[in-house]
């Protein structure tokens, strides 16, 4: 999408992206497999209590395309800043909500399974955009030049970390908690509502 943006400067047609992890309670979630876990009795399975996650509602995701949409210039990539929180935590959370005495087992990671997600790696942050609740990474527009980094390269690239579900902010229990039930999905789980429309993403 970033190569073919730099073809088409003046098409008209303004190209730019979103970059987030799984939705909560969508499908790649955890969330529903941990609440049919506890609904049927049943321990909570985790793979690693340590790894992080981060936590995005549907409404945070359609918020994000839309600043995309109003704010994007061709090439641009658009972040949310978004919390996290670690696997043990979110299945806590859970646990308290629906006050359950599930038990917990950690069972290994599974092959391939990532400990921490990232959204933003360093070479990107060292050029992105800060604004209120969002990253903006601009499309590299230079002209590669190798001689350039093989004399003097960028240093401030090496200074620089990843965006990642562990160096985001870390939500608490009772901030989890509040965040999940902010989730129509956890809330008719909950009986807390009748009916919901139940998608899949």
């Amino acid at each position: 999408m970033v190569a073919y943006s730099r073809q088409q400067p003046e098409s008209g047609t303004v190209l730019c992206g979103t970059r987030y992890g799984n939705v909560m309670a969508s499908r790649g979630s955890v969330i529903p497999l941990f609440i049919d876990q506890i609904l049927a009795g049943q321990p909570i399975t985790i793979t690693d209590p340590t790894m992080t996650r981060y936590l995005m509602s549907l409404d945070e995701a359609v918020k994000l395309v839309v600043f995309a949409y109003e704010n994007g210039v061709n090439g641009d990539i658009f972040v949310q800043k978004s919390p996290a929180s670690t696997v043990l935590d979110l299945a806590k959370a859970l646990i308290e909500l629906f006050e359950a005495k599930t038990e917990i087992k950690i069972i290994g990671t599974r092959h391939g399974e990532k400990k921490h997600e990232t959204l933003v790696n360093r070479e990107e942050m060292s050029k992105a955009i800060d604004l209120p609740g969002y990253y903006r990474i601009p499309a590299d527009t230079r002209d590669l030049n190798y001689n350039k980094y093989f004399e003097e390269g960028e240093q401030s690239v090496s200074e620089i970390n990843d965006y990642t579900s562990e160096n985001t902010y870390r939500l608490t229990i009772p901030e989890i908690k509040e965040k999940l039930l902010s989730l129509d999905f956890v809330k008719y789980k909950l009986g807390l509502i009748n009916s919901m429309v139940i998608e899949e993403f």
